[in-house]
């Protein structure tokens, strides 16, 4: 079996003939290591799927991010200002809502128009074309609740939620329609078959089971069933300890959840097997970037004999450090490809 084919197996709950693993993300390592920034490939599509497709030979991740580091763009397309950093993923400088006015007058539409969104997908485009035989090739973007956050100011939205829940809605329900937005065109290329959406902003060190209940999972429902009926598989990754609503998550829609280190992970597998497929979650700065060679063997052994090998897909618990040794990376992408199922 490829990679591709791995993954797609594990996607659907089923028995692949290894264990898959994969990095979340990987942009800010992998534009580190390739000697640029984020900026030097924000305007260029050539330079950007080169970058892609060698780092994808070196991490050897079942799955290929396009768009990793990117995720505020979106909101950059409709009048924000983005601050580059010499090392890390680009950061918003400050929200663009204040009022639902300020909502009404933003345009979805502006992204067709974006110079940066169209790198992302003209990068995605080429990428398919050179490897999406063998990797599954995903765009990466926020979930609906952590796109509004950034739209509004995450402090806001923690307090909206008390005080001004309908305005929290109309915020969701734009950031929705924001991000079908950003996917539409490249799904309507027909080659794009995996999503990856984060919602950070939806951790559980932030928000209530029941905040998430009541704001996150009808939305992320909503984009998941959109997703769908345009041929797509969602991977969601969610940050935090979420062990308290791991029977919520296949209420949202998403093929696979993909769970922070902190997350309890047999509780994990007790909870989602065989109703989702599940990822996970071995702890990116502890282990991936503190810790040896063998102490890395060790997690994924750990992990994989907690979670057994169907529906599940080995992942560091979230997003790795620029830092992290290569050499432990290697270990990880390794552990997976020598664990088969028999």
């Amino acid at each position: 079996m490829t990679p591709k084919e791995i993954i797609l197996t594990a996607l659907g709950g089923g028995q692949p003939e290894r264990v898959p693993v994969a990095l979340i993300g990987g942009g800010m390592w992998s534009v580190h290591h390739y000697g640029v920034t984020f900026k030097d490939l924000s305007l260029d599509a050539s330079a950007m799927t080169s970058m892609l497709v060698e780092m994808s030979g070196r991490l050897r991740s079942d799955i290929v991010y396009v768009g990793s580091g990117y995720p505020n763009f979106p909101v950059a397309a409709l009048g924000g200002r983005i601050v580059f950093r010499e090392i890390g993923a680009p950061d918003l400088e400050a929200p663009i809502v204040v009022s639902e006015d300020d909502l009404e007058v933003l345009d979805p539409e502006l992204l067709d128009r974006d110079a940066v969104t169209a790198t992302i997908r003209e990068a995605l485009k080429r990428t398919i074309a050179r490897i999406g035989d063998e990797y599954v090739v995903t765009l990466t973007a926020w979930g609906p609740f952590t796109l509004g956050a950034r739209l509004i100011g995450e402090e806001t939205m923690m307090k909206a939620m008390f005080k001004r829940p309908v305005f929290v809605e109309k915020v969701l329900s734009f950031a929705v329609r924001l991000l079908i937005r950003f996917y539409e065109a490249s799904l309507k290329e027909g080659n794009l078959e995996v999503l990856l959406i984060g919602e950070p902003t939806a951790s559980g060190d932030l928000i209530s089971r029941k905040q998430f209940e009541t704001f996150v999972v009808p939305h992320l429902r909503t984009f998941t069933d959109w997703a769908g009926s345009m041929g797509a598989r969602t991977i969601l990754h969610i940050c935090g300890d979420t062990t308290d609503r791991l029977d919520l998550f296949p209420l949202t829609g998403a093929d696979c959840i993909s769970l922070d280190h902190k997350t309890d992970i047999g509780k994990a597998r007790d909870v989602l097997y065989g109703r989702m497929c599940f990822a996970g979650n071995v702890d990116p700065v502890r282990v991936l970037l503190q810790g040896t060679v063998n102490e890395v063997e060790e997690a994924c052994r750990k992990t994989i004999e907690t979670t057994g090998t169907a529906g599940f897909i080995l992942m560091p618990g979230c997003d790795i450090p620029p830092t992290v040794p290569y050499e432990n990376i290697l270990a990880f992408t390794e552990a997976g490809r020598r664990w088969s199922h028999g």
